[in-house]
């Protein structure tokens, strides 16, 4: 390595250093690290999702301290989903400061502009989603680390309890490490507030880019953020919403258990085929355990990411159940037909 290239490294090395002497920046490195253990990085690459946000920036300053600590390979990336016009400029000053200020090389995805008319913050996430896992499978990385945080948890469970989501969807935000098809994604900081990640920002890098939508009440996440702040006046406090959702997410688990217990018990996978025939006890269970392992069949068929509808679900399955005669239907890609007592599930285009 030339010299100027180890000056510049020793440079970079002392800057992450000094910062971490601080004391509360420490604590949340420690906390990060924690939250990490159980990985193994050894000659792996980590993707960091970087949005321009105080949060974002303060898990990206840790990442690259981890990096750095441990000799892993950091991959940062900016989404620039092209929904306003200013989003692709923000995009590209955020990956220059990065760079001329602190070394870090960003790669910015995106996609072509399609028209949205309605949903616009459900799209973008779909599409950040869609983007950080189509560039993982490209590099062959198999962790993504994301900026999400205990606000973030909070908003997301209000958000799904106004839609009507049932007990899986109400706690499906809680983990910190969850496995999406092969690639492990890390929110390590799921018990941190947004104002500490603020302040972690400030000592850090110093900057950060304010998304305008995030004040808009035009978006459902806006106006569920002004709602708990109220809520927060009359009592919400995180540590009692956080013991109610782990409690909630016990009962998640027995139930996901049973599903288990009923997919491997009562089906049967023909991997040649690609089809999964059900006995009759497969559908002897509680209506929940039901409907959840009839899910997980169709998605394993389907190889789609996104789940069918709960109303579609529980009206075929009923039909399945309460029908005398042979019926066939199609759900999310995939042929159900009912033939005798049981029940046979194939991709519509095998």
């Amino acid at each position: 390595m030339k010299r100027k290239s180890l000056s510049v490294t020793k440079k970079t090395l002392n800057f992450y250093l000094t910062k971490l002497k601080d004391p509360q920046v420490r604590k949340l490195y420690s906390l990060f690290s924690n939250n990490i253990a159980s990985l193994d990085f050894t000659n792996k690459k980590i993707m960091v999702g970087v949005s321009g946000g105080a949060d974002s920036l303060a898990v990206l300053f840790f990442s690259q301290c981890y990096a750095l600590k441990h000799h892993i390979k950091l991959y940062p990336v900016i989404i620039d989903h092209k929904l306003r016009k200013e989003s692709t400029i923000e995009a590209k000053n955020l990956r220059y400061k990065l760079k001329q200020n602190f070394k870090i090389n960003c790669k910015i995805l995106s996609k072509k502009i399609v028209k949205i008319n309605n949903n616009i913050q459900s799209y973008a996430r779909d599409l950040r989603y869609d983007l950080f896992f189509e560039e993982c499978n490209k590099q062959k990385i198999d962790y993504l680390i994301l900026g999400h945080h205990k606000d973030d948890l909070i908003e997301n469970f209000f958000i799904r309890f106004l839609r009507g989501s049932g007990l899986k969807g109400l706690v499906s935000f809680d983990k910190n490490i969850i496995n999406y098809n092969g690639i492990k994604v890390i929110r390590p900081f799921l018990s941190t507030s947004k104002k500490d990640l603020l302040k972690i920002n400030k000592k850090t890098f110093g900057f950060f880019i304010e998304d305008p939508t995030n004040n808009d009440d035009k978006f459902l996440r806006s106006r569920i953020r002004k709602l708990l702040i109220n809520l927060d006046k009359e009592g919400l406090k995180f540590n009692k919403f956080y013991l109610t959702l782990k409690n909630l997410s016990k009962s998640n688990q027995v139930i996901e258990f049973f599903v288990e217990k009923n997919v491997v018990e009562n089906s049967k996978y023909f991997e040649k085929d690609k089809k999964v025939i059900l006995n009759h006890s497969f559908f002897k269970n509680p209506e929940e355990i039901i409907l959840r392992s009839f899910t997980q069949v169709i998605q394993k068929i389907s190889n789609k990411k996104n789940y069918p509808r709960g109303k579609k679900i529980s009206g075929l399955v009923d039909s399945l159940r309460f029908s005398n005669k042979n019926v066939k239907f199609t759900l999310s890609g995939c042929i159900i037909e009912k033939i005798s007592n049981s029940v046979i599930i194939y991709h519509e285009n095998r």
